[in-house]
């Protein structure tokens, strides 16, 4: 009878068993059959999106495919083909605005390097593009896109080695540009602790990794892992970094590794020509005028095209296939389009009034007008008046707020002891009004010279013609010191119809006399007064504009080796 009942027992068990199990395979089918029923849904919705597409935007028809299709920029790509394509490339640092080339250069240049047979760099060179501005930073971590990460066995997507207790690196842009050439745009935003990893690995041209799951011992580690963390990820690339920012922007450590080139803004012809070319593309043509006031309100090549794109869709939807002056008006009132800022020069002689040259943003030159004005007062009773000047600025940065404080009044003083000591002025006798127009931030001494002609002009009613320019730092004993950004400033005189231009003679350099205007070095306060006053003084009735005690000022004195002292 006990045989009986455990017989059964063991057919009823094994009956439930055989039931669960049946269960459960046919709940794993029907998971498996829904889980390939929605997998083909998906699969069948994305071939569909697969086949939707708009039209090419205009901006990626226009993007250059080689050197020779950007505008402009004949210097820069002229540095950078030096610095990438030769048989030792080096790390770069390109500065400019923003839609000059920079983003293009940086593309198209690998491929020159490749076709180079002296180049490093192989055909099979890869070109990792990273925008900082939107580039991921994890503190703890664990993801990391520009240096690579681990994914250690607790995180998601650890992988098959995650139930083994296996950490697995993963790349980073770094090592995914070995062998290329790995372009960060707006290198300027990238976070303090990526940068100084950056450094680092432009340094070993490797990346090393770390993780408590790693143990140098554990043979269950693939041997490529252990590669990995004994040796380091492979990172041998070259960095080229583009930013809007100016150089002391940018980290010193990161700058001294690498080749600086500098992309200037495009002049008026340059956007005529860009802007030209993007209509040809879009498939309109476009009138002279259009292209003409166009170049008015766009500053850079990004702006020309999308003004002709959008000129070019209301003229599609009046079916004409010709961009017209009207069209590109309307745009520009539309989209609340500002007129570039030009400043042009006169040839007109005034009293008081000077060019000086100024450099800001990225690395744009321009004309900085300085204007003064001296009346008569009592002795040694004179004061000043400075208005115009930006004394301070905030700039907004990574959340932090540094504060710039303007030099000018430094600079001013400086002139007024050269005109006492040196051109035997006293500014004590006069009541003095000096403007800067236009609000810009003068936040360098290289104003100097201009500020110390503009004052001399005014105290002793000599005029000065507006064709020329100067820019330059006084020192207290009457020598014009060098500055920076003398390429910008030539170009921007240039650019205003300026005929000479004045500059410390420690910033001469031979290219700078290429640029279709004179460049004149100078040493000191004595050269530029005989050059800039002397034409005025011979023709001057009575032969003495300033007299000051037993001082005359004449055309003999201002041409002597000794000028005014």
């Amino acid at each position: 009878m006990l045989n009986v009942i455990m017989t059964a027992v063991q057919l009823w068990l094994l009956c439930v068993m055989g039931i669960y199990f049946y269960t459960m395979l046919k709940s794993q089918k029907s998971t498996k059959s829904s889980i390939h029923r929605d997998a083909n849904g998906e699969l069948e919705k994305l071939r569909r999106m697969q086949k939707t597409s708009l039209t090419e935007p205009l901006s990626e028809k226009t993007r250059p495919s080689s050197l020779e299709e950007i505008v402009g920029q004949e210097d820069g790509l002229k540095a950078l083909k030096a610095a990438l394509c030769g048989k030792n490339p080096q790390h770069v640092i390109i500065y400019g605005p923003p839609g000059v080339g920079k983003t293009a250069a940086a593309r198209t240049v690998l491929k020159e390097a490749v076709a180079n047979s002296v180049s490093p760099f192989g055909s099979h060179a890869q070109f990792v593009e990273m925008d900082a501005t939107t580039m991921r930073f994890d503190e703890r971590g664990i993801a990391d896109p520009l240096m690579g990460s681990v994914h250690d066995p607790i995180y998601q997507g650890a992988g098959a080695y995650g139930p083994a207790g296996i950490p697995q690196p993963k790349a980073g842009a770094v090592t995914k540009a070995h062998g290329g050439i790995l372009f960060i745009d707006e290198i300027g935003e990238l976070h303090p602790v990526q940068m100084n990893k950056l450094l680092k690995v432009l340094e070993d041209r490797k990346v090393y990794f770390e993780s408590a799951y790693y143990a140098k011992n554990n043979r269950e580690i693939p041997m490529y892992i252990h590669e990995i963390f004994q040796k380091g990820m492979p990172a041998d690339f070259r960095l080229v970094a583009a930013t809007t920012s100016s150089p002391e922007e940018i980290p010193p450590a990161l700058r001294s590794r690498c080749t600086e080139i500098y992309f200037r803004p495009l002049t008026k012809k340059e956007i005529m020509k860009i802007s030209e070319n993007a209509a040809i593309k879009g498939g309109f043509s476009i009138s002279r005028e259009a292209v003409s006031r166009l170049s008015e309100y766009a500053d850079n090549g990004r702006d020309a095209v999308n003004i002709v794109q959008t000129a070019g869709s209301c003229a599609s939807l009046e079916n004409r296939t010709r961009i017209t002056l009207e069209d590109v008006e309307w745009v520009a009132e539309s989209t609340r389009c500002t007129p570039r800022a030009e400043i042009k020069v006169t040839k007109d002689e005034l009293i008081g009034r000077v060019n000086g040259l100024a450099v800001y943003g990225a690395n744009m030159g321009t004309v900085m007008t300085i204007e003064a004005e001296a009346n008569p007062c009592e002795p040694s009773k004179g004061a000043i008046k400075i208005t115009g000047v930006v004394e301070s600025e905030t700039i907004e940065r990574r959340g932090q707020s540094l504060k710039r404080e303007s030099t000018v009044k430094a600079s001013i003083e400086n002139a007024i002891t050269v005109l006492a000591e040196k051109l035997h002025t006293n500014t004590k006798d006069y009541n003095i009004h000096l403007n800067f127009p236009g609000g810009m931030p003068v936040d360098g001494p290289s104003a100097g010279t201009a500020i110390l002609v503009s004052l001399f002009s005014a105290i002793h009613h000599i005029p000065v013609r507006n064709d020329i320019a100067f820019t330059g730092e006084i020192s207290i004993f009457g020598n014009v010191m060098p500055v920076g950004g003398v390429a910008e400033k030539v170009a921007a005189a240039k650019e205003a119809g300026a005929q000479r231009v004045y500059i410390p003679q420690d910033n001469d350099r031979s290219f700078l006399h290429a640029q279709g205007i004179a460049v004149i070095p100078v040493k000191n306060i004595d050269e530029i007064m005989a050059a800039v006053f002397k034409d005025s003084l011979d023709t001057a009735e009575n032969n003495h504009y300033a007299v000051t005690g037993e001082q005359v000022l004449t055309a003999e004195s201002v041409s002597g080796n000794n000028v005014l002292s």
